[in-house]
C-alpha cells in the first residue's frame, strides 16, 4: 500500500521537490521537499484510493472505533469521505476554539468515552496531532490512534507521539516515496540519500550543497 500511495502522489504532482530554495515549514525547518495532501482532493481516482486505504486502515487496526475526528483543516475531508465510507460518525479539531458561538474546538456530536480515531493528512513534527490528541482527551474521548496520509518518520514526531502515548499508521512515508520518486526519474537517483539526510538530521542543511 505504501508504494501504491506514494504512486498516487507523484501522479497528481502532490510532491514537490525545491532544493535550490526550500521550503519553510511551519515549524521553521527548511526542507527541499514539501507534500502537499489537499491536492488529493482535485483527483478522483487518488481521492478514491486514498480514502478507500484511510477506511480499510481504522478497520483493520482499531475495529473498536466509533467516531473520525479530522484535524484542521487538512484532515477534515479526508475525515468525512472515510467516516462515510465506514458509516460512522465523524466531527473535527480547531485550531483554536471559536471566539463566538458555543467556542467550540471540538465539532460534531462526540459523547463521554467514544472512541475516536484521528485523521490527519500529514505528519511531520508531529506537533498539529498530538495537539488534536490532547484536545480530544481533555473531552473526555478515548482516542485509539491516528491514521494519517504520509509521514516523514521525523525522530521528532515519532518522540512526540511517543510521549504522548498514541501510536500513528500512515498509508505512506518518506522511504517509500523517495525510492518511487528515483525508480520512476521523479527525481534524480543522487536525491534519495539527500533527502533521507535531511529527515533524519533536518538541522544539518549540508544536503544542500
Amino acid at each position: 500500500m505504501e508504494n501504491k500511495i506514494a504512486q498516487e502522489l507523484l501522479r497528481i504532482k502532490a510532491v514537490f521537490l525545491r532544493p535550490e530554495e526550500p521550503f519553510t515549514w511551519a515549524s521553521g525547518i527548511k526542507s527541499p521537499i514539501y507534500c502537499d495532501n489537499r491536492l488529493i482532493l482535485s483527483d478522483p481516482s487518488a481521492r478514491n484510493i486514498v480514502e478507500q486505504a484511510i477506511a480499510d486502515t481504522v478497520k483493520l487496526r482499531f475495529p473498536q472505533a466509533e467516531m473520525l475526528m479530522g484535524t484542521s483543516t487538512a484532515g477534515i475531508a479526508h475525515a468525512a469521505l472515510a467516516a462515510n465510507i465506514l458509516d460512522l460518525p465523524m466531527g473535527y479539531v480547531r485550531g483554536e476554539a471559536k471566539t463566538h458561538g458555543r467556542n467550540n474546538k471540538i465539532e460534531g456530536r462526540m459523547e463521554k468515552g467514544c472512541k475516536v480515531v484521528v485523521i490527519e493528512d500529514l505528519i511531520s513534527t508531529g506537533g498539529s496531532a498530538v495537539e488534536v490528541v490532547e484536545a480530544l482527551r481533555d473531552a473526555g474521548a478515548e482516542v485509539l490512534g491516528i491514521v494519517s496520509i504520509f509521514t516523514y518518520g521525523m525522530q521528532k514526531g515519532l518522540d512526540r507521539l511517543k510521549a504522548a502515548r498514541v501510536v500513528n499508521y500512515s498509508l505512506s512515508n518518506l522511504d517509500a516515496l523517495v525510492e518511487v520518486a528515483a525508480a520512476s526519474g521523479y527525481i534524480a537517483p543522487e536525491w534519495k540519500e539527500r533527502i533521507i539526510r535531511f529527515r533524519d538530521n533536518p538541522s544539518d542543511e549540508s544536503w544542500i550543497s
